[in-house]
């Protein structure tokens, strides 16, 4: 008789809960003393006060160490995955498992953010399957919400309890529930008013609309990068919608909550959970546009079902 087994996928990705700095530490900092006594990469991407932490802990053992401040490099949970993780692991070079602890997910994350940060711990597990990489997601249970430790256990195929050090296999792991549970539809944008820009387009239209947008975006208080941000996101996100979404939309743009949204809806359905989130290979043509949104926006908020696709930008004013 012949039995066959699962192949165990070589990525590993456990969500380790702690409660204060001294469980954060006995967590994290042998995590990268073991990477680097095995002489393989690590990286660590963490709020800046935890990584002043990891860094004084580990002094000058951490001279190879990657240090990225998640506040500023993870800002829209949408570019972790092509610009921080992604960006690190593949300039490794190939054979040598790969080490990262990302901590994505802290207490101050706005409510707007957090679905887009849940959607990103698990698409996290598509975006790796089959590579030696280990991430490490420390969750804060002291200071996070009930919501945001629940679904670390479905986004997470293993977890470390609090205080345990111990690994197990997560009873609720299932990420493409998460998935589907945040693509909810976003709050409607604003109708006409005072501040709001709000103009159809096709593909005769395109060039006028985003030079509006650019003069709109002026008015609320955007200058210099942000405003090229804004052309470039007007630019991309509306010849999307001429060319996959059904030849036209809707594109609107005001401020909200010391922001400037730029939002386009049209009658297309995004199918691929991970369009945006892959970095661009060298030689790529055409595909760029929702990853060049990512990688410019402090957060973008994506709704898509049988009624058509929503992409809302968020810029700094």
């Amino acid at each position: 008789m012949t039995t066959t087994t699962e192949p165990v996928d070589p990525f590993v990705h456990p969500a380790f809960f702690y409660a204060g700095a001294r469980e954060y530490l006995a967590g994290t900092v042998p995590f990268v003393r073991a990477a680097l006594t095995a002489g393989e990469p690590v990286a660590v991407a963490v709020p800046g006060e935890n990584l002043r932490l990891i860094k004084d802990e580990l002094g000058a053992d951490g001279a190879t160490v990657r240090f990225l401040d998640m506040r500023e490099a993870g800002r829209n949970p949408g570019r972790i995955i092509p610009g921080v993780l992604r960006a690190f692991a593949d300039a490794q070079q190939p054979g040598r498992r790969v080490h990262i602890i990302g901590e994505p997910v802290w207490a101050d994350r706005s409510p707007a953010e957090y679905p887009a940060c849940a959607q990103h711990e698990a698409l996290i597990n598509a975006a790796f399957q089959g590579r030696e990489v280990t991430i490490l997601c420390p969750y804060d249970t002291a200071r996070l919400d009930e919501r945001a430790l629940a679904d670390a256990h479905v986004t997470h195929p293993v977890v470390i309890a609090e205080g345990s050090g111990t690994e197990r296999p997560s009873a609720a792991y299932d990420p493409d529930t998460v998935v589907s549970r945040y693509n909810e539809p976003l709050p409607s944008a604003p109708g006409a008013g005072p501040g709001v820009l709000r103009l159809s387009f096709d593909e005769d239209s395109l060039s006028a609309v985003r030079h509006l947008a650019t003069e709109h975006g002026a008015r609320l208080g955007l200058t210099g990068l942000g405003l090229e941000n804004l052309a470039l996101i007007t630019a991309e996100l509306t010849t999307n919608s001429v060319v996959h979404g059904g030849g036209t939309g809707t594109l609107t743009v005001w401020p909200e909550d010391g922001y400037v949204l730029c939002e386009v809806r049209d009658e297309g359905r995004l199918a691929d959970p991970l369009a945006g989130r892959r970095p661009a290979t060298r030689d790529q043509r055409g595909g760029r546009g929702l990853l060049l949104v990512n990688l410019v926006a402090d957060l973008v908020r994506t709704h898509t079902g049988p009624q058509g696709t929503t992409i809302r930008a968020y810029l700094p004013r």
